[in-house]
């Protein structure tokens, strides 16, 4: 198989791992006390930060050492490492919350930060018409496909080096 096929496959193996990961750690992984503080001020915030973040990391880590070993991939220690990092780095960066809701305000996101809160006027209610919390907002959107964003360079990363 020539080099350039061989990348791009393996590109592909790792995104679609990292991705599965990404969702598998996000939300089944990730601890009901770090969903609900790592965006919060301060070293508590920090904290609960980091901690999810190991604990997505790994699980990542642990899906694409699978992978590597069902599919028989070929990746360096320098792209991991290199990979895992960015991807490591944004995620914390993006999920202390104030960042990317001010990204999102730099770059003419500010009524789409509303949708699905109490602030936005078309917000989800429940029967009587109460606010109905959703994961369905604005921000949660954001979220993910910022995520994701890192997702596709961390897997560029780790098929190129």
């Amino acid at each position: 198989m020539p080099a350039t096929l061989l990348t791009t496959t393996t590109f592909a193996t790792v995104f679609i791992t990292l991705f599965t990961g990404h969702h598998v750690g996000d939300y089944w992984v990730q601890r009901h006390h770090h969903a609900m503080t790592k965006g919060n001020p301060g070293r508590a915030g920090r904290w609960a930060c980091t901690q999810h973040v190991i604990s997505l990391t790994i699980t990542k880590a642990l899906l694409l050492l699978l992978a590597g070993l069902a599919l028989d991939l070929r990746l360096s220690a320098a792209g991991l490492i290199t990979g895992f990092a960015a991807d490591a780095a944004s995620h914390w960066w993006a999920d202390r919350r104030t960042t990317l809701a001010h990204l999102a305000r730099l770059t003419g996101k500010s009524d789409f930060l509303k949708v699905g809160t109490p602030d936005h006027p078309n917000h989800p209610v429940d029967a009587e018409g109460t606010y109905a919390p959703t994961t369905g907002t604005g921000l949660h959107n954001l979220d993910q496909s910022f995520h994701i964003f890192w997702l596709f360079i961390s897997s560029l990363i780790i098929a190129a080096l």
